[in-house]
């Protein structure tokens, strides 16, 4: 790690790699946020920690910004723990094993946590400083914004006395986010029934696909193992008797999900019909996915022959059914912003467990009517079968703020900086700022960050550089007197 110690931002990096030694997957965050209250502890620095283990940390004015208003910075703790098939770490229980290629910082075989860890990061190094110049800072931290922004949604504000808010959670330098989607998770539960059936039992994988965030590379069109495997499901149903054993795909609702198992059974004399059905399937979906995922395949990991449970002919059909006309994917496109996503979902996460098949959807939509009727949709279509669902962690969109002093003084401060123009855009992806605004009356708020790549994923890459340049304006624009 000697390269980021020479670096501009090292402080910043310095961090970093604290942050990464603690684990702090999204339901796993105690021991981060005991570190964040420990650290403003040990600098006599204002502090409150809450009972759901948010932190919040108030650095006061430096001389002759006392008449300033104060800055708010805002990102999240936790982050979306992943790790490549085979790799025996507990990210649970340990931390992360960081890596430098070039301009890039990654860490090995699993997520890099990015998202949200370098916002953390650049907080700590400026509420760390004696040297930079600030207005009162107060440093919003909260935690599992992975898995439907819980920490901002019961997070008591009254503490803090700025307007200005500077979201930390963007992964592309140079674009100012002004404006999210709002969204919400939907549970759906099919209950199931099981017989016993003898036949041949095959272990396949539908993997190799990229994945990402459901919010940022929904546009890519990008394969869903979980939606793959359920149209494999009622592809080779079609051909023959097939039945589930169980079916296991995806970690969060709001990453497209990249591997699933599913565990088939069939009658050994329709062996052939199945083999060919299987076949014709993969080819087809490595055809219509050579662009778009063309790492996309199907393994057999295992075939052996006995006696199973599996779903009655009925449970099975109605699985199958759910799986490939539940919809998935981009829904509408916006036609105010050109290539802005206005409304998606996402089958982030499938398991059928003995007695149910499970199915965890982010929504999204910048429209709330949208965002209902496809809620409803989704419900409809489980009320058909049987099934029932649960509606959670609803937040509302972030809407643009037409006369905003922050964004404007961030666009001075970077043409002084880079001689051009950042781009103002609106992102589909979720941000705690719609539930923060809703929180502060009359926020003004613009979301940044340095570049990364592949975010919720194990080829998650940070840029040192970008990072870099992002602090050196992030400082500047809190320097910036009014």
């Amino acid at each position: 790690m000697e390269k980021l110690m020479q670096s501009s931002a090292k402080e910043v990096f310095r961090f970093f790699q604290e942050i990464c030694k603690i684990p702090h997957g999204s339901g796993n965050v105690e021991k981060i946020s005991d570190y964040l209250a420990g650290f403003a502890g040990e600098r006599d620095l204002e502090y409150v920690q809450d009972d759901i283990k948010n932190v919040i940390i108030i650095k006061e004015a430096t001389p002759g910004y006392e008449d300033q208003e104060p800055i708010i910075l805002q990102g999240h703790m936790d982050m979306v723990a992943v790790k490549k098939p085979g790799c025996k770490k507990d990210m649970r229980t340990e931390g992360l094993d960081l890596c430098v290629d070039g301009d890039w910082l990654y860490a090995k075989d699993t997520s890099l946590g990015g998202d949200d860890g370098i916002a953390v990061a650049y907080m700590l190094a400026l509420l760390d400083s004696d040297s930079l110049p600030h207005p009162r800072i107060e440093a919003i931290i909260t935690v599992d914004e992975e898995t439907g922004m819980d920490g901002a949604r019961g997070i008591d504000l009254s503490i803090c006395k700025g307007k200005q808010m500077l979201n930390l959670d963007s992964e592309e330098e140079g674009i100012f986010l002004t404006s999210c989607a709002g969204g919400a998770r939907i549970h759906g539960t099919l209950p199931v029934a099981r017989e016993e059936m003898e036949g041949i039992r095959y272990v396949l994988n539908v993997e190799g696909l990229q994945g990402g965030h459901s919010g940022a590379e929904i546009h890519k069109e990008r394969g869903n193992s979980n939606c793959l495997a359920g149209r494999l499901l009622f592809t080779v149903r079609k051909a023959a008797d097939v039945r589930p054993v169980s079916m296991a795909g995806g970690l969060a609702d709001n990453a497209i999900s990249r591997e699933t198992e599913i565990v088939l059974v069939v009658k050994k004399e329709e062996q052939d019909a199945f083999g060919s059905a299987l076949a014709e399937y993969i080819k087809k979906v490595k055809n219509e996915l050579a662009v778009k995922d063309p790492g996309f395949d199907v393994t057999v990991k295992d075939v052996s022959e006995g006696k199973w449970q599996v779903l009655t002919e009925d449970s099975a059909d109605k699985a199958a059914f759910l799986l490939v006309t539940l919809p998935y994917g981009v829904q509408a496109m916006s036609a105010d912003i050109p290539g802005l996503v206005q409304t998606s979902l996402n089958l982030g996460v499938m398991k059928l467990t003995e007695e149910k098949l499970q199915l965890d959807y982010s929504v999204r939509s910048s429209v709330g009517s949208e965002k209902e009727m496809l809620l409803d949709k989704v419900q409809v279509l489980l009320a058909s079968c049987g099934g029932s669902w649960e509606v959670s962690g609803e937040y509302p969109a972030w809407e643009y703020k037409k006369d905003s002093v922050l964004r404007e003084k961030m666009i001075s401060v970077y043409r002084e900086l880079y001689g051009k123009m950042p781009q103002i855009e609106a992102i589909h992806a979720g941000l705690e700022c719609g539930i923060l605004s809703g929180k502060l009356k009359d926020l003004d708020c613009v979301s940044i960050g340095p570049d990364m790549k592949d975010i919720h994923t194990t080829e998650e890459k940070l840029s040192i550089s970008s990072v870099e340049r992002v602090w050196e304006f992030v400082c500047r624009v809190i320097a910036r007197k009014e």
